[in-house]
């Protein structure tokens, strides 16, 4: 693969593809995967199946493919919210609807593939959940052994049953999910884990393909698209794919990009408001959105970059228009997401108040997981069944009302 090389954000250093490497040895900054791509022939990808392999031409070649058939997920035109918010064009890329429940299989398929390829035969990563379901499935796919890290009782049960279902070895660390991180990182130099976050550059190339689908399925790049937050992989990998396809001449126009954060772990909205190019780390980050409840994320750096680039933005949500906006999109759309991917719809209904965003524009608005990854949240917070008597008049007098 002497077409590809991993180069550094900041200095630019490049090194070889086939190292394990994070970080830049010089700097200290994140990496990106680079490419001598051919001349884009689009016939050769537009007869497969809507996927992430769909676009082989632009993701690192492997001799393997571990792959459990994801992407492909739909475009939902949302006429019933668009409606509601006094819009003309809604569009929801419903990412629940990956094997797992959400976004990370795009990023798995192609990190356990390199990981394979590289020969590793431990996989590990810290996560708030869907991390952890996920690159359990695909290191049982591909027979490697996991290990995750997740913060102590701060992780939706649906997504812990999902990676001990899996059969990954779940360890459960007394802090937050950025103390998880920094142990999975030392774990890694001392006992040759190969870590599948998201400061794995190779991992953020199965993710950039939710941009070459939005492009595919609206027939055209949108004029805003809009994402939850975190740890900032998915804004930063969606990006890299539309700056690439970009430059490859296979669009013209570019999206701008809109990350949303929870306001008790927003330090790139915060970065942003102030036109700083770089960011105050939140040390005890709080939100219901648990996708989400990440105080330093470490690709803030990207994250920015793509903000700026694109002319977007960066804001905050609270935690009650996330749930109001989980409501919403399930009740008008019947889309039911959890509570983080919610927070791309409550940052629009804000944006949309405060005029950031034009009522005529093509807005595509990215939910990232399913909405059964966090059922507590939804039975704590929506209304309670109504106990009644087996009689149809106790029926009729309640549907009445």
């Amino acid at each position: 693969m002497e077409d590809m090389w991993l180069e550094c954000i900041r200095c630019r250093k490049k090194f070889p593809w086939n190292i394990v490497i994070y970080t830049c040895d010089h700097c200290g900054a994140l990496l990106d995967v680079k490419y001598h791509f051919e001349e884009p022939k689009p016939e050769r990808w537009r007869e497969k199946p809507l996927s992430v392999w769909r676009y082989e031409d632009f993701l690192p070649r492997v001799r393997e493919k571990v792959s459990l058939n994801e992407g492909g997920t739909s475009l939902h035109r949302c006429k019933r919210l668009a409606e509601k918010l006094g819009v003309e064009n809604i569009w929801v890329k419903n990412e629940g609807e990956n094997p797992t429940g959400s976004f990370k299989d795009r990023g798995m398929t192609v990190g356990v593939s390199l990981a394979k390829e590289l020969g590793s035969r431990t996989v590990a990563c810290a996560s708030t959940g869907n991390t952890s379901a996920s690159l359990a499935a695909y290191a049982a796919k591909a027979g490697l052994k996991c290990v995750v890290m997740i913060p102590s009782g701060k992780i939706a049960l649906g997504k812990l049953a999902q990676a001990i279902m899996y059969g990954a070895l779940v360890l459960a660390v007394e802090g937050n999910f950025d103390q998880a991180l920094s142990l999975v990182e030392q774990s890694s130099k001392r006992l040759g884990l190969y870590i599948l976050n998201s400061l794995n550059p190779y991992r953020l190339e199965g993710q950039k393909t939710i941009a070459f689908e939005v492009i595919e399925q609206l027939g055209q790049p949108p004029d805003a698209i809009i994402l939850p937050v975190g740890n900032a992989g998915n804004i930063s990998a969606i990006h890299k794919g539309i700056v690439e396809w970009k430059q490859l001449g296979l669009i013209e126009q570019v999206p701008r990009l809109i990350g949303i954060q929870a306001e008790g772990a927003a330090p790139i909205a915060h970065a942003y408001k102030k036109k700083e190019k770089e960011v105050v780390f939140v040390e005890n980050p709080e939100t219901v959105a648990t996708a989400i409840r990440i105080g330093k994320p470490v690709n803030w750096e990207k994250a920015l970059r793509a903000v700026y680039d694109t002319n977007g933005a960066a804001e905050t949500v609270t935690d009650e228009q996330i749930l109001q906006a989980q409501k919403l999109l399930a009740r008008t759309e019947g889309i039911f997401v959890e509570p983080a991917s919610a927070a791309s719809i409550a940052g629009l209904v804000k944006l949309l108040d405060a005029g950031l965003v034009d009522k005529n524009e093509r807005i595509v608005c990215v939910t990232t997981g399913h909405g059964l990854k966090d059922p507590d949240t939804p039975i704590r917070t929506c209304e309670k069944p109504i106990q009644i008597k087996p009689d149809l008049e106790a029926i009729e007098k309640i549907v009445a009302q």
